[in-house]
């Protein structure tokens, strides 16, 4: 299937051609909507509902991963997508999740588009009202429901009672939606917070945020364990250690690179635990190896785009787009170095919401130049030419050029150490990794 021959697709692309793109963060409309389609969002699965500044997509993996290693099924919605429509929903089944087929997501947008009948409405809305539907008319043991933006006023918010709310970092990022001091955010985000539902703060940047959500979850009586009080999880000896009150696990290092991943993955089984799900040793194992999660500090497939590297280059793409996103990942790449040295080098697009300066600091001495690229995907992208300016600013050599393949290409003609092939990070934009996995021809399946 592809996007010419997706009748979702051309379903979406119909509805935003009479609706709003972006964001209107209200629940009021929402909320018309599903009661027009019957409240599907009471019918659902127990929900572990994710918000959070960064990880909220690794930890719905890790998620993910320990559910279906105890042998039940889940529903998973996140967003965005990097290629298709079709990733924002993945359908429980037994032996693993599948995402929906496009028959069946077409028919639900056009039902809902129905009910909806032409009323002022986000597109984000309706994709999240099909999200209630497809999860409340297919079986599954749990749904896994991401946060679109925020947490208070986001479109997935009308869940009542989830089994369990998971709060990743917070850092600064949307700052023109919620807000511009990091309380702020939290207060947005503890909006996911239900009366008397369990709550997971993962591991927090800042006491002022984590201070928000203890206080938040505090108030309206809910069961609470924290990252750094009631459990933690820490690298021993090459192995992840974790640890809550009930005792301790000692397992493999996820297969999700990056430090920042521990605190992840301990957020994911304390989440599981708090919705009532159990988690022994040997499942929490099963899921650090059976992890995946597209598009973040994933090593690139063998593709059309991957041949034009210079012969035996590591290819890394991510699409963390902050800069506290940018300092994981840098911290990741400088780990991998100490390991495996190697020149790192940058191919970078962004968008003009984000703090593109602040980003490309975290990889000053250690990224020996950066070529940065148009985001063709966005209408925001950063012309390459002023992306080059703000990473000169930030103290890296850069230089603007058309395409990643031209990137790939100058690097591949111009290597001239054949037996030092180059470390090459693709980042800066989801945007961007949806275009590369799609120009690659390995999209997330």
């Amino acid at each position: 299937m592809t996007l010419a021959t997706s009748a979702a697709d051309r379903e979406i692309e119909r509805l935003m051609s009479l609706h709003p793109k972006g964001f209107d963060l209200s629940l009021e409309r929402i909320s018309r909507l599903l009661e027009r389609l019957g409240n599907p969002q009471e019918r659902m699965p127990p929900v572990i509902h994710i918000a959070g500044t960064n990880g909220k997509g690794s930890t719905s993996a890790f998620t993910r991963a320990l559910i279906e290693a105890s042998g039940l099924t889940c529903h998973v919605h996140t967003s965005p997508h990097l290629v298709d429509w079709h990733e924002r929903y993945r359908l429980g089944a037994e032996g693993g999740g599948r995402l929906v087929e496009d028959d069946v997501l077409a028919e639900v947008l056009q039902r809902i588009a129905a009910a909806n009948n032409g009323e002022t409405i986000t597109v984000f809305e309706i994709l999240t009202a099909a999200m209630f539907v497809l999860f409340s008319e297919h079986p599954a043991d749990v749904a896994i429901v991401e946060v679109g933006l925020g947490g208070r006023f986001d479109a997935t918010n009308v869940i009542a009672r989830p089994a369990a709310s998971v709060i990743l970092p917070i850092a600064l990022d949307h700052e023109a939606y919620l807000g511009d001091k990091v309380e702020l955010i939290a207060a947005e985000k503890a909006g996911i917070i239900k009366p008397g539902c369990p709550v997971v703060v993962g591991a927090q940047l800042h006491d002022s945020a984590r201070d928000v959500l203890v206080e938040t979850a505090e108030r309206l009586g809910c069961p609470l364990v924290v990252y750094g009080q009631e459990f933690m999880a820490h690298e021993e000896n090459g192995r992840l250690v974790y640890q809550d009150e009930d005792g301790l696990f000692d397992l493999s290092l996820p297969r999700l690179p990056g430090r920042h991943q521990y605190g992840n993955a301990a957020a994911a089984i304390a989440g599981v635990k708090a919705a009532g799900f159990k988690v022994t040793q040997s499942i929490a194992e099963a899921a650090m190896r059976r992890v995946e999660w597209p598009g973040r500090m994933q090593l690139l497939p063998d593709g059309k785009l991957s041949a034009l590297a210079p012969q035996g280059a590591d290819i890394w793409i991510d699409g963390g787009h902050n800069p506290s996103a940018g300092a994981a990942i840098a911290e990741t790449l400088a780990e991998q170095e100490d390991r495996s040295p190697r020149p790192l080098v940058l191919i970078s697009g962004m968008i003009n919401t984000k703090d593109q300066a602040g980003y490309f600091r975290n990889f000053v001495g250690i990224a020996k130049r950066v070529f940065t690229i148009p985001v063709n995907e966005s209408d925001a992208g950063v012309p390459n030419d002023q992306l080059a300016a703000r990473a000169t600013e930030a103290g890296l050599e850069a230089e603007p050029v058309a395409s990643v393949e031209n990137a790939l290409m100058l690097l591949r003609d111009g290597w001239d150490d054949p037996s030092l092939p180059p470390r090459i990070l693709i980042c800066g934009s989801l945007y961007l990794v949806g275009e590369v996995l799609r120009k690659n021809g390995t999209p997330p399946a």
